[in-house]
């Protein structure tokens, strides 16, 4: 096959402090890619937003970057079949349908200026989990529906919108399709963390959009993950379709190949991810657990549901610890400084800068650092920062074991952090099962680019997607012994009870 025969699949991954557009082959193998990292805005302590037009441009900069490198290999954009998009969830935009411009900064999915809000809807609801069995969610600051409602009692223009009738919600998949193509769609990934869906129906509930006072037509048309949403209006896509949808987490479940009941993957990025597929029905968690769509790859297919476990601060917290308190320049000195250590000398880091998530739930949290002595050194701190996000997994992990009642015995991972062997070697020490992690690490915009594939017949089934998606892998066991692990577990319990009741 001559170049000019080849054809591929690109993937949008727009997610919390970056953009990369990358394009994959038939085989899977990334060709050519391009990052355009930025910064959110924290107006107030708590707040977390960003101008969703700062958002589009990154992305039309990483298609240029890509499609440059991809030109300069001797590829022409036009063998570029379809794109898909992942995308940082519950992150919510609100924008007008007439100027097609947006009404105020997105607020991202870690903001917390909603916690005052969610007290109030929780009094009026007589329970956090009182939509549970409807959305698979309990009310808190993290999902989009209370969002939308902080937008529509703070923000003039958003009010104005809605006397207008010109208001439209949407999350950033929405937001960015919308941009490109004209179309206002979402999918059942994306959907399924709004608090706003009926996550048996794939429909608007309107039990929870009158408790939330969101109106059905400020809301995308619901569609499956894999189909074509349009074609690209202008730029160096046009006229490719649009063919894949998935929130972040969802698309690496894809890209991991866990197509079936009892695969799980942990991503590390920014945040910190955990998703058990459990199969063709829900399954409703008693312990802190929140139950999502995994995916639907295509209009007709069986959608799939998973439960999930969020550490709100992975990756980020290696960033405060470089923008802010200067203890490394870069990341990549983590590592080296946690391998300088026997262990974490007693130190313990509990990463709440936004409160705590699963199965915990306390927006009350606060980060804070225990254990100190004269002792501690850079390395202890910096393996206390890794072994914050795996003693967090462990509980997530715990609480599917109970829910499913399953014994999971290996989690596939992925994501920044897993690039360091120190970080996987800890979280197989704390979790005492196989943890492995892919050849190919970009395992949430692979997941993308199949579905984008499969919508248009580069990829025929999903059987071929899991062998497109498994490859070589690098397996870490435990190498700690039993006593040791729960001495640095009861460690660690002690050290979360000292995090809460801040705010």
């Amino acid at each position: 096959m001559s170049k000019s025969e080849e054809i591929f699949v690109g993937a949008i991954d727009q997610g919390t402090s970056s953009t990369r557009f990358l394009i994959f082959n038939v085989k899977g193998q990334i060709v050519a890619s391009h990052q355009v990292e930025y910064e959110n805005h924290y107006a107030k302590a708590g707040w977390v937003e960003k101008s969703p037009t700062e958002i589009l441009e990154s992305v039309d900069t990483a298609i240029a970057g890509t499609c440059r490198r991809f030109n300069s290999l001797g590829y022409d954009t036009a063998q570029i079949k379809s794109v898909g998009i992942t995308n940082q969830r519950e992150t919510t935009v609100a924008f007008d349908s007439e100027t097609g411009e947006p009404l105020t900064n997105a607020i991202i999915w870690n903001d917390v200026r909603t916690k005052e809000l969610v007290r109030s809807l929780i009094d009026e609801a007589g329970s956090s989990t009182r939509f549970a069995s409807i959305c698979g969610l309990p009310i808190t600051t993290y999902f989009s529906a209370v969002k939308m409602r902080w937008m529509l009692e703070n923000v003039p223009e958003v009010k104005a919108a809605r006397e207008k009738g010109t208001l439209r919600f949407g999350t950033i998949d929405t937001w960015l399709v919308y941009k490109m193509t004209g179309n206002y769609i979402t999918d059942v990934t994306n959907a399924s963390r709004t608090m706003l869906m009926d996550i048996k129906t794939f429909k608007w509930s309107e039990e929870c959009l009158d408790f939330f006072g969101i109106k059905v037509d400020e809301l995308p048309e619901i569609r499956s993950s894999a189909e074509v949403y349009g074609n690209i209006t202008d730029g160096r896509l046009k006229d490719v379709p649009v063919g894949g949808c998935l929130g972040d987490q969802q698309a690496a479940m894809v890209g991991q190949s866990c197509f079936d009941p009892g695969e799980a993957k942990n991503t590390y990025g920014t945040g910190c991810f955990m998703l058990f597929n459990t199969g063709d029905e829900p399954i409703f968690s008693k312990n802190g657990l929140l139950t999502t769509v995994a995916f639907q790859m295509g209009p007709k297919a069986q959608p799939k549901y998973a439960l999930e476990g969020s550490i709100a601060v992975a990756g980020s917290a290696i960033q405060w610890l470089r923008d802010k308190i200067g203890l490394i320049v870069s990341p990549a000195e983590m590592g080296f400084l946690a391998d300088s250590v026997e262990d974490n000398g007693g130190v313990y880091f509990v990463t709440a800068f936004s409160g705590l998530f699963a199965p915990y739930w306390r927006d009350d949290a606060r980060g804070c650092i225990v254990g100190l002595t004269q002792y501690a050194t850079r390395g202890h701190l910096a393996r206390a920062t890794l072994e914050s996000v795996c003693y967090q997994s462990r509980a997530i992990l715990e609480a599917m074991r109970k829910d499913s009642g399953t014994e999971l015995r290996r989690l596939r991972v992925d994501g920044g952090l897993t690039n360091s062997d120190q970080t996987m070697q800890i979280q197989a020490d704390i979790l005492d099962i196989e943890v492995v992690r892919p050849e190919m690490r970009e395992t949430t915009a692979l997941g993308a680019a199949l579905a984008a594939g499969l919508a248009v017949g580069v990829w025929q089934s999903v059987g071929e997607l899991r062998q497109i998606a498994q490859s070589n892998v690098t397996a870490f066991w435990s190498q700690i012994t039993e006593e040791k692990r729960t001495e640095m577990l009861k460690g660690w319990d002690k050290a979360v009870e000292r995090s809460l009741d801040w705010a």
